[in-house]
Parts: structure tokens; sequence; C-alpha cells
């Protein structure tokens, strides 16, 4: 029996046209994800009571502006070669290369600026925003598509993906398909975002905690994506230095946790013993008028 699906195909420009406006799809596909990103942690930073729609937009505001340099410097300072000799290349977001580490950090640090200013609770916000990291890069791995970069090595499975000619780096000329890795880490991202919303639905966590799990669930998939990506980068021993980075935070990740739940767990256990068993929730600790 034939497959149904051959391979996957890939856009032949980068650019939306729109009557006579012409739009950057790398671009648009990030736009969209934070938007949705930003759309879903206002509703749950609401639904916690720690803060208001308005102050979660000024939040992803800053955090977005933030994420986007960090992100943007991440990826020249790892990948200096391809700018050492055109430094105008290095704001040319629009055309790729952005790294997620490099905003991951560059967004906390600024969204947590403001979040100080706005008195609101960190842990709080984090928690609010946990599940909504992982749906502004499912979305946003599609503009890798469009600009056919970051794929993996060639594959024969039927969903291998179509990249022109001009765009198969050096020594893979003979290779047809190559593995989607933007479609695998958006479908993982993806799945990231349901769990983690099942989670603290069904079994919430103190706050803080899920955005550490969301860290330490995101790049655990990360390392075996990377793993597949032949885009030149630089190596330690025999893995990519992404991979080296995803081991590190999902290690630091796992230990904050293991750390946070004994701490607690001595803590609830005093309170316990002083209060004759009533116990704060989570939700409680997690207001600014109880800290």
């Amino acid at each position: 029996m034939l497959s149904l699906v051959q391979s996957l195909p890939s856009p032949s420009i980068g650019k939306l046209s729109i009557g006579p406006l012409q739009l950057s799809a790398y671009g648009l596909m990030i736009a969209l994800g934070v938007i949705a990103a930003t759309m879903l942690a206002s509703r749950r930073l609401e639904r916690i009571g720690v803060g208001t729609s308005e102050e979660m937009q000024s939040v992803a505001l800053w955090s977005v502006f933030g994420g986007l340099i960090g992100a943007r410097l991440y990826h020249v300072v790892t990948s200096w070669e391809l700018f050492g000799d055109d430094l105008w290349r290095i704001p040319m977001v629009w055309k790729g290369g952005l790294g997620i580490p490099g905003g991951l950090l560059g967004g906390v640090a600024a969204g947590g600026l403001v979040v100080r200013r706005l008195n609101l609770s960190l842990p709080a916000v984090l928690t609010a925003v946990a599940p909504a990291i992982p749906l502004a890069q499912a979305i946003g791995r599609w503009g890798n598509w469009w600009n056919q970069e970051l794929f993996g090595r060639p594959t024969t499975l039927p969903w291998g993906l179509e990249i022109s000619a001009d765009k198969v780096p050096a020594g893979f000329s003979d290779a047809v398909l190559f593995h989607p890795t933007f479609l695998y880490e958006s479908l993982w991202s993806l799945a990231l975002c349901a769990a983690l919303l099942a989670v603290d639905r069904y079994r919430p966590l103190r706050p803080g905690r899920l955005f550490a799990l969301y860290l330490a669930g995101y790049f655990a998939g990360r390392f075996w994506v990377e793993g597949l990506r032949i885009d030149p980068t630089h190596t330690i021993g025999t893995m990519r230095l992404n991979q080296w980075v995803a081991i590190t935070v999902v290690v630091t990740a796992l230990g904050y946790l293991a750390v946070d739940a004994r701490r607690h767990r001595d803590d609830d256990r005093d309170r316990d013993e002083s209060t004759g068993g009533a116990a704060c929730s989570p939700l409680a600790e997690a207001s600014p008028s109880s800290q």
C-alpha cells in the first residue's frame, strides 16, 4: 500500500503578499505565536487572581522585546563566523537566526523587571506563562519552514522535508528528503503546552514549579531534535553546543524541583505541627499580600 504522504514540500519564497504589502513569513509566525501566548497567559493570570490582563500584556510586551534581543545575541555569539565579516547582518532577524536559550534568558529578565515594577508575584506570573511559552514556540517554529532552515539529516521517511537545492548544505547534495525538525519541535512544544495545562488543572503545583517543569520538558525534547540537525554549529566533544545547553537546563530545572519539594515538605511539616494541620494553599502563597 502506498503511503498517503510521500514528502513534505517547502515554500518557494519566505514572504506573504497581501495586495502591495509583503510580509516576512518568519516574522509573521513569531508574531502569531506571541499573540496566542499572550492571550493564554493573560487568561491564566486573571484566573489565578494575582493580576489583570492589562498587566500581563505589559509583561509580555517587554518580555518579547528582551527575548528578541537575547535570542538574536545568542545566535550571533554562537554563530559569529556568519556575522564577523558582515556586521550589518546582525539586526536582520527576519532572515532567521534566533536562539531560544538566549530568548528565554532575555525574556525572563525583562519580564521580571516589569513584574517587580507592577508589584506582582514573580512565581505566580511564571506559573501563568509556563504553558503559554511552548504554545508560542509551537507556532513560531513554522517560520523555519518558510525560510527552509534548521532541518535535519537526510531521511527516507514519508514525512521527509523537500529542500531547495540552494538551501542544501555542502556534502548533502545527493539527498532528496530531510528530517523536518521544525515540525518535530513544534509538535513537541504543542504537546508540552497541553501537558502543562493538564498538570495545572488536575494537580496544581506550587507557584514557580510549573515553569521549571516547562524548562525540563522543552529542553529534553530540544536535546534529541538538536541531534538531528545538520546546520553548522559549535560542538563540544561529540555533541552540539545546544545539546550541552539543553542538558544543563534539564538538570538544573529538575534539581530545583527536587530541592524545592524537599524544602517545602519540611516547611509544611513544621507548619502543620505549629498550626494543628492548617496549611496555606499554593495560590495563597502566590498573592502579593501573603509575601
